[in-house]
């Protein structure tokens, strides 16, 4: 099983273990606001497939390289003026830009799919040091089977893959709950590839203009998370439920009560209060929780599209999709 580190008990031993083991090409999993990653050093093949391995993904499907700052970023991606102004203000956050792979760039094509861009990310927190420490991008995808449920705790990583990596370094929950949000500039427009923990609308304000949504029907796999079939747990998933079916997990939100529910098999509520970030922080450790009861189905209540709900039902619509 793989050891666990408190970043909070031994910063110093967890830092100096993590740059270790990635430099012997290992994975590791690794902190973020986000979720927990699972993280290898983006310039070895070796340690790239290894993810692929690990997580059982599929190698058409790209990952994000994160960095510790901006001339990390430069180093490996060419940043157009809006790309700029946005790593800008909102670096190090969840805003993963796909800019231009830098020709001398040392990112490895295993990492983004053999497509002629590159998905940057800097991390804030812990990840961060152990970028900076190590002193290369590391590929960091979910720290999970690929697919499946997102992990926002080290309990999370143990459980689904503590058996096939040799780290996991613990900083508790994950604040923000849901992955980045990811866009692309072209010809001077903003796309929308991934909603997640970064609003569209905080977006648009510093670009000024609007973001244009992604069809993912017969899109181009430019970003992770843009598959039909995603963060799906074992139980089938039931959207915009107004009733509760005998035996069903329920998962509400803004502390409303469904007809039936007294017959679910647990009920959870993202937020009582109907915050979005609320929501968004337990979403994925609430649908672990409900898949966790054995129900076959889990009923989810509506989730507003403004906000972070649009990455909330996103994920959601995803989990739905036939697999």
């Amino acid at each position: 099983m793989a050891e666990i580190i408190d970043t909070t008990l031994d910063r110093a031993g967890a830092l100096a273990r993590a740059v270790d083991v990635l430099g012997r090409g290992r994975p590791i999993a690794l902190p973020t606001e986000t979720v927990y990653g699972l993280a290898a050093d983006a310039t070895r093949a070796d340690a790239i497939a290894s993810i692929y391995e690990v997580k059982g993904r599929p190698r058409f499907n790209p990952l994000i390289s994160h960095v510790s700052d901006m001339e990390m970023a430069a180093r490996h991606g060419l940043f157009d003026p809006i790309s700029r102004r946005l790593a800008e203000a909102f670096w190090p956050g969840p805003l993963t830009l796909v800019v231009a792979r830098a020709p001398d760039s040392a990112v490895h094509a295993l990492a983004t799919a053999g497509l002629e861009t590159l998905g940057l990310r800097m991390p804030a927190g812990f990840a961060r040091e152990v970028i900076s420490a190590f002193g290369k991008p590391l590929a960091a995808p979910s720290a999970n089977t690929s697919g499946r449920i997102s992990p926002t705790t080290a309990a999370h990583v143990a459980d689904d893959l503590g058996s096939a990596i040799d780290l996991i370094l613990d900083a508790g929950p994950a604040g923000i709950g849901l992955e980045s949000t990811i866009v692309k500039v072209e010809n001077g427009q903003l796309r929308l590839l991934r909603p997640g923990g970064l609003e569209a609308a905080d977006i648009e304000a510093i670009v000024g203009q609007r973001l244009l949504r992604q069809d993912s029907a017969g899109a181009t796999l430019e970003a992770p998370g843009m598959l039909a079939s995603h963060y799906a747990p074992g139980a089938a998933v039931r959207l915009d439920a107004t009733e509760v079916r005998p035996g069903e997990a329920l998962i509400r939100f803004g502390g409303a009560a469904l007809p039936g529910e007294e017959k679910a098999a647990i009920v959870l509520d993202l937020s009582p209060t109907g915050n979005l970030q609320e929501a968004a922080t337990n979403l994925f450790s609430y649908m672990k929780q409900a898949d966790a009861t054995g129900a076959r189905t889990i009923a989810f209540s509506a989730i507003p599209d403004e906000g972070l709900g649009e990455a909330i039902r996103d994920r959601l619509e995803r989990a739905a999709a036939p697999r």
